[in-house]
């Protein structure tokens, strides 16, 4: 098992920097994306679950799950599967709610997946991880008025739901967030009939050398038949005319964040997009996203003439407006859940603290798709804040 671990995380550093895929033989020697992909050793494990940080929007949140079948197309990753599946988290601002129920942040087959993949369960319970609390309440009744859409696609081997803090937090402030699990490329996927998809994916790239640019493809496919089944005319949500169908924006973490320029370059709904610390895999045509504006927001590692040679190369092409980003002491999951995770669980850190890591992120990308969704300036955009002195505006 620890072989297949260190390899699979080698994949998903590459996914990260555009590093080559390097095989499990040789994958021990290459650097750890972060502490929740490093071998833990046996810890004490806290003794309540974890809860989520708050939501900082002036709405509640609501939420809904989807199991989408598109019969279009086979899914690329399991042959003989006659079908694409996705796994889709639907969180809505919502009426202020009654103290109840909240929604779960995972089952605990899907986070026991995660953390043996990642080599973690010593110390981390995959329990304890699926009892984490959440902040939105299933199918709450929900806000009124028009409100933008942003779609969240996770990073590689990882699902949906560590994304979970910043869909929440972007319900919160108007956001109608689709967060994505694409079938076999995560540790684990819970589906209806007691089913779960598991990392095919994984074994593709790492053993088949299958290039990064598969996955983005196959994402912004997926990307695409969402959008067609939430603004359709007949969508699956019964809230869906609260979608504001001109108003569409797209973030991702790690190649997911590759996922969202892919996305834009197939389809013209996505107005507008980020990249959280993912290499590209896919090099843009001279004209770049149409002018569509796109923001990079990353680690030290993707500071110009870094690790990463993709940024460098598609900086230039992006002719709309866009920012280079870069948070000092970040490190490559520092834009999902795991700071929460790993100061929860007395994980090792990155020197960037958990509540800033998570607050620049939901920052940024709530200032991003306010200003590009809602025409709302951000001065926080602008250029560098004394609020905000780890985050770098870089200038190549």
């Amino acid at each position: 098992m620890i072989g297949r671990t260190r390899a699979v995380t080698a994949v998903a550093l590459s996914f990260a920097l555009a590093l080559p895929v390097v095989a499990a033989s040789t994958a021990s020697a290459a650097p750890q994306p972060s502490a929740l992909s490093a071998a833990a050793t046996p810890a004490d494990v806290a003794a309540t679950p974890l809860q989520l940080p708050r939501p900082t929007g002036e709405y509640g949140v609501g939420s809904s799950v989807f199991h989408l079948v598109d019969r279009s197309r086979a899914d690329p990753w399991k042959a003989g599967a006659g079908a694409r599946e996705l796994m889709l988290t639907l969180h809505y601002p919502a009426a202020r709610p009654a103290p109840g129920r909240t929604a779960p942040y995972a089952t605990t087959e899907e986070t026991g997946l995660l953390v043996k993949g990642l080599g973690i369960e010593a110390a981390v319970p995959a329990a304890q991880l699926s009892a984490t609390g959440t902040h939105s309440r299933p199918d709450a009744r929900p806000a009124r008025g028009s409100h933008p859409l942003v779609v969240l696609s996770p990073g590689f081997s990882v699902s949906r739901y560590t994304l979970t803090n910043l869909a929440e937090d972007l319900a919160s402030r108007g956001y109608v967030v689709a967060s994505l699990d694409h079938a076999y490329e995560s540790f684990g996927i819970s589906v209806p009939g007691g089913r779960t998809l598991t990392c095919l994916a994984c074994d593709a790239v790492g053993d088949g050398g299958v290039s990064g640019s598969v996955v983005t493809a196959t994402r912004a496919k997926d990307v695409s038949f969402v959008l067609d089944r939430l603004t359709g005319r007949h969508p699956i949500w019964r809230y869906a005319d609260m979608i504001d169908k001109r108003r569409i924006g797209m973030a991702g973490h790690s190649i997911g964040g590759a996922s969202a320029a892919a996305t834009m370059l197939a389809d013209r709904r996505v107005g507008a997009g980020i990249n959280m610390d993912g290499a590209f895999w896919d090099t843009l045509p001279s004209a770049g996203l149409g002018g569509r504006p796109f923001m990079m927001l990353g680690t030290d590692q993707h500071r110009p003439g870094g690790a990463d040679k993709t940024w460098d190369q598609t900086w230039p092409t992006l002719g709309g407006w866009k920012r280079w980003l870069t948070v000092a002491g970040s490190e490559h999951f520092t834009f999902s859940d795991s700071p929460a995770i790993e100061e929860h669980f007395g994980l090792p850190q990155p020197p960037l603290p958990a509540r800033r890591a998570i607050d620049i992120t939901r920052t940024y990308v709530a200032a991003f798709f306010d200003e590009h969704l809602r025409g709302i300036p951000q001065p926080v955009l602008a250029g560098p804040t004394a609020g905000n002195p780890e985050v770098r505006f870089e200038s190549p």
